[in-house]
């Protein structure tokens, strides 16, 4: 694509947003100016101040709806008068108001407080419960923080909640974990299941690419940490990211808002809803759309890359024929089309291998060097063209029946992921690499069945049965190709005729693979009270797992040659490589938790688990020995997880919670990504370590020191390292020297020992401005970790430095639904890394991925 074509893309893809937001606004005031008659009122507290998040039900109806940021709220009115309405606010007391007509004023409604806290609610069990009477160590961020936070995506979610790690090269090299386990560090191959369960409303996303994209209208996130194994469907070893979207409403409503900020940044989102049939069906249409321009400067093609293209829709419609039948089927679609993932070089360091295969000898034999060894300058010269073309969709159909005590509750759910990426993997402007390309398509299908409820005044539970088949594939073939330059890379020994012009130009691999998968299990949980306030809770998981792969790797293309020498030389770079293979587990697992509830203001909580990650099995290539295929290392033995944690949640005061948890989980056969110097060996290979242990404690803490100062901090000690790892491939610098190390004792990668969010907010008392009475605020976001190793075993070089960001917001909102506020973040303009990666073949060069800079902006949103 050109230049020029470019610059009209995204300009098309602004105005795009613009128009989008026009169109959207149009085609449902039809729909909500509907006529019908609607109760407009404001929540308030008996400080005076509004209650945002309250709700207000209409007794005898499906008639629900929650306040605004401001309090304010409007729901239709059911045809009869009178009727009773119901206002509750958690940390208040409940309110009955019986409306015998309608006015066409604002009516203001006064909650009184208690001596609790604000608490939220959450759904983690598969029932509606306060978040700090669950035994299960959770951080919730709301859809409000979120939106407020720019923190649409979960890589800015992490600084929200320390536990969680998010690295990504592309999207689909993709890595998600909570307390430093869930994922392979750096490198992802798709013949292993990730540890952290990502669902959004209750449908269970396989591929960790869907943890790239933007959020779409969401309603909350839930941080589940730990096993979860007994009360989700897919079995989640560390734990889950529990996303629930808005659900449509019989009452009218909506949101729009457009934020502008530098490098290009724009971004629209809107949300509308509306009953369609009056109490009967309603719907609700999401979409979200962002750009911004790169924050890297290419100097070969003499533009911008890393930029943000995306684009995102969600439908849904609700459908409620009765009290206790619900039906909801909603389907979404997300494009993603950036110029970028590119990583910047970020050092070399000797190997052990020969002077010759050094990497600036090799660069300076080849009339080579870098426009800058700064990778803050942001600058390269990478001539094979970075892109990642990554789109996801997906429809579901979920049912829930109210039965007795209890909710039967089934989720169908289809979903697709298309993977379109380009790739300069030898990270510099020469022709090392000229083409690393893994184009692939995955579909999945999954079933979950499950009945949750009160079975007794002292037994509760859930329990459930579920199905997951995957097929992914090549599309068509996955291909590595090298350039001119790669025989310098290439060359172990002085034999000249590795000099032979155009021998390894334009040789490569076709790789053709597919990995069908079938989960089923059944899943279990019970809470039982034994006696008042000791609560003991049992829960088992069956799991079955079946993986089958086809691998088919061809070479072509080079030096057209029977010379013998000259094959072999080729073939040391790229060979031949055939294989199918098989695997398949039946893991039995299970948790107990025993809580006790002092009173309403603590409680406490231990739990052991033991849980598993399934059988992997290798899809990305195998390494070779001697020349031959090392075909018993297609096998990756399912990791055996043991699992402790103690915890307490308490509050002490009145509108001050303080939470705190320790850990220990012990795993064996821990799996992992072995990166290899083999290019034939696409992005490492799959092996299990011996054993593996973390350890650590966290602690949360909000407080709300009245309704203009709310403050909240999470901290977080993580200890992981390799129990016993004896046959770990060498770090980097030790490359040419022998093939395996003994890295026990050394530290897990991607895991800081310390980590920490800190912010909050401070609002006025309402004042007048342009007319409108409103409230200024300021909110402060702060987060800070600690280094951490960037290499699968512990290298001395390979460790990213710890980092503190800072994001800041001011602005001004009115009970109308209006706000305006300024935003910013990395406001000190840190430079640091999210991760190293060696280059390909490790001839002795690293690469980074780069934190965002200083970036700023403004944000527009009205509510209705």
């Amino acid at each position: 694509m050109s230049a020029t074509q470019i610059i009209k893309s995204e300009f098309s893809f602004s105005y795009y947003l613009k128009i989008t937001g026009l169109l959207f606004t149009f085609f449902f005031s039809s729909v909500i100016l509907n006529g019908q008659d609607v109760l407009k009122g404001v929540i308030k507290s008996d400080e005076g101040e509004p209650l945002p998040g309250a709700t207000v039900q209409i007794r005898g109806t499906n008639l629900n709806t929650v306040s605004d940021v401001n309090g304010i709220f409007s729901i239709q009115s059911p045809e009869k008068l009178p009727f009773t309405m119901l206002i509750s606010f958690v940390g208040h007391q409940n309110k009955e108001i019986r409306i015998t007509e309608l006015q066409n004023t604002i009516i203001e409604f006064v909650l009184l407080s208690d001596a609790r806290l604000d608490e939220i609610v959450v759904t983690s069990r598969r029932r509606t419960e306060a978040v700090q009477d669950i035994p299960i160590p959770i951080s919730v961020v709301t859809g409000a923080l979120i939106n407020d936070a720019g923190a649409f995506n979960v890589n800015r979610i992490k600084e929200l909640v320390p536990t969680v790690q998010f690295y990504s090269s592309n999207p689909r090299n993709t890595t998600l974990n909570i307390r430093g386990l869930g994922s392979t560090f750096g490198l992802t191959n798709d013949g292993l299941d990730p540890g952290v369960g990502f669902y959004v409303d209750g449908v269970y996303y396989a591929r960790p690419a869907a943890t790239t994209l933007d959020f779409v209208d969401v309603e909350r996130i839930e941080v589940l940490r730990g096993p979860q194994g007994t009360l989700f469907g897919k079995n989640t070893t560390s734990g889950a990211l529990n996303i629930t979207t808005k659900a449509p409403s019989f009452t009218p409503g909506g949101i729009f808002e457009l934020s502008y900020g530098n490098y290009g940044f724009i971004q629209a989102k809107g949300s509308v809803t509306a009953p369609l049939v009056k109490n009967k069906l309603a719907a609700r249409v999401s979409f979200a759309g962002t750009h911004r321009d790169g924050t890297i400067y290419n100097v070969r093609t003499e533009k911008h890359t890393n930029t943000m293209n995306n684009l995102g829709a969600k439908g849904q419609l609700l459908f409620t024929p009765n009290d206790n039948i619900r039906l909801t089927l909603g389907g979404d679609y997300t494009r993603q089309r950036p110029d970028g993932y590119a990583q910047v070089f970020a050092g070399v360091v000797k190997t052990q291998r020969a002077d010759f295969r050094q990497f600036d000898n090799i660069i300076s034999d080849l009339g080579y060097d870098l426009p800058t060894r700064d990778p803050f300058d942001r600058v390269i010269d990478h001539d094979t063209p970075w892109k990642s073309g990554n789109d996801h969709g997906g429809a579901f159909i979920n049912l829930d029946v109210d039965i007795g005590p209890g909710t039967l509750t089934s989720t169908t759910a289809y979903r697709y992921w298309w993977w379109d990426p380009s790739n300069d993997r030898d990270f510099t402007g020469l022709q090392g690499l000229r083409l690393s390309q893994a184009p692939s398509v995955h579909n999945q299908w999954s079933q979950e069945v499950r009945y949750a409820g009160e079975i007794s005044n002292r037994l509760s539970g859930v329990a459930g049965v579920y199905f997951l088949a995957q097929d992914l594939k090549s599309n068509p073939f996955h291909t590595e190709e090298a350039g001119k330059d790669q025989w310098r890379f290439s060359q172990n020994n002085t034999n000249p005729l590795w000099e032979t012009s155009g021998l390894l130009d334009g040789y490569g691999i076709r790789t053709t693979n597919r990995l069908q998968s079938v989960t089923t299990a059944f899943f279990a949980q019970a809470d039982w009270n034994i006696v008042k306030g000791l609560h003991v809770l049992p829960g088992i998981r069956l799991n079955y797992d079946s993986k089958e792969v086809e691998f088919k790797r061809e070479t072509y293309g080079g030096l057209d040659t029977e010379d013998p020498d000259l094959l072999a030389i080729k073939r040391a770079v790229y060979n031949d490589q055939e294989f199918q293979a098989s695997v398949n587990e039946f893991n039995p697992s299970g948790q107990l938790t025993v809580s006790y509830d002092f009173n309403k203001k603590a409680n406490v909580f231990a739990t052991y688990s033991y849980s598993f990650k399934p059988v992997g099995i290798n899809l990305g290539g195998l390494p070779r020995e001697s020349g031959r295929t090392m075909l018993e290392l297609s096998r990756v033995e399912p990791e055996k997880v043991n699992h402790f944690e103690i915890g307490a949640k308490t509050t002490p005061l009145k509108r001050f919670t303080l939470n705190g948890v320790f850990h220990f989980t012990e795993i064996k056969d821990y799996q992992t990504v072995v990166q290899t110097p083999d290019l034939s060996v696409n992005r490492g290979y799959l092996a299990n370590a011996e054993r593996v242990r973390v350890l650590g404690f966290e602690v949360d803490a909000n407080v709300k020191i009245n309704q203009t100062l709310a403050l909240y901090g999470s901290f977080a000690y993580t200890d992981g390292k390799y129990v016993e790892f004896t046959n770990a491939p060498p770090p980097l610098e030790e490359v040419g020297g022998p093939s395996f190390k003994d890295v026990s004792g050394g530290p897990l990668p991607g895991i800081s020992k310390y980590a920490f969010s800190l912010g909050g907010e401070l609002s006025s008392k309402p004042v007048k401005f342009i007319g409108q009475e409103g409230r200024f605020f300021i909110a402060l976001e702060s987060y800070y970790r600690s280094g951490f190793s960037s290499s699968p075993s512990p290298s001395e070089f390979l460790n990213v430095d710890g980092y503190a960001l800072l994001n800041s917001r001011i602005g001004y909102k009115t009970p109308d639904g209006l706000s305006l506020f300024f935003w910013g973040r990395n406001l000190l303009d840190k430079n640091y890394f999210e991760f190293l990666l060696p280059g390909a073949g490790s001839p002795g060069h690293f690469a980074a991925v780069l934190g965002d800079p200083i970036t700023f902006g403004g944000t527009l949103r009205y509510a209705f």
